[in-house]
């Protein structure tokens, strides 16, 4: 069973890398300026393009971010403004998103339906990009617990724990997201049910000695398809790495140029029910 962890940014291992280059730089010298030559990869589009039908909504409000890549040291992220964005269902429904502000896309009539296939058009910059996948159902948080565990070095920490039920004789992929004040950016893990199908699973996540009792814990659960797992899969060998690398061999997601295929966008496509549950720590 896939249980692994993703965090959007690694605060702490580029802090740590920065600092670390930063004493060698002093020490090596006091009065040369050093400006690192970092690689920097062809600019592209990035198409932020979830779905998320939460349940207990009617799922009809929905936003699409489209946005450049920067280089490294960029405080900002160039917002695409200008497009077309529009989903069709496989029935011949159209679902138009408008521009509210610089890069963010909004519908307000969209209409989910468990395993029906929606195709995604944007026309951005003069280039055309297409996706097609399906929006994948979900069952919900059955209850949460906590308890106090030991961490690696022996200090007792506080544990978070959902259950849910898994569907049998189906095969399932999750996506959850942690986000609560003390994450900088929204902590993920992966989940299928491998060796478990159609048993209770539970998902277990702690954080050192930042949980504790009055925290609130917003946790996401996800159903996702195979082929975005897979996709989630490989961004967790990039944000292994070096903060300073490039993601290797440009990893792409079902975002296609009509156009010229050499020319693709960054992000993917995904349409996920999901069950979202506000957790306050004991």
């Amino acid at each position: 069973m896939i249980m692994q962890k993703l965090e959007k940014y690694n605060f702490k291992n580029k802090a740590f890398a920065l600092l670390s280059l930063l004493f060698i730089l002093f020490f090596s010298s006091c009065e040369d300026v050093v400006t690192l030559d970092l690689e920097a990869g062809d600019e592209k589009i990035v198409v932020d393009a979830e779905i998320i039908w939460l349940k207990g909504t009617t799922g009809n409000e929905q936003l699409i971010k489209i946005s450049k890549t920067a280089p490294y040291y960029n405080n900002t992220t160039p917002k695409v403004s200008g497009a077309q964005v529009r989903i069709e269902n496989s029935i011949g429904d159209v679902f138009t998103f408008t521009e509210k502000e610089p890069g963010s896309y909004v519908c307000t009539n969209f209409v989910p339906v468990i395993n029906m296939d929606y195709t995604l058009f944007v026309t951005a910059e003069g280039q055309s990009f297409t996706a097609v996948e399906k929006l994948t159902s979900v069952t919900p948080i059955d209850k949460i617990e906590q308890e106090i565990v030991p961490d690696f070095g022996g200090e007792d920490v506080i544990e978070v724990t959902y259950y849910f039920k898994d569907p049998a004789d189906e095969v399932n992929f999750y996506l959850t997201d942690y986000q609560s004040d003390f994450l900088i950016f929204p902590n993920y893990e992966l989940t299928d049910d491998d060796f478990l199908n159609g048993n209770e699973i539970n998902i277990r996540f702690s954080d050192e000695d930042k949980i504790k009792p009055g925290t609130i814990l917003n946790i996401t659960h996800r159903g996702i398809s195979k082929n975005f797992c897979n996709y989630m899969n490989l961004l967790l060998e990039v944000y292994g790495g070096s903060p300073f690398s490039i993601p290797p061999g440009n990893i792409r997601g079902n975002i296609v140029n009509a156009s010229d295929s050499n020319n693709f966008a960054f992000g993917y496509f995904r349409l996920c029910e999901a069950d979202k549950v506000s957790y306050v720590v004991k």
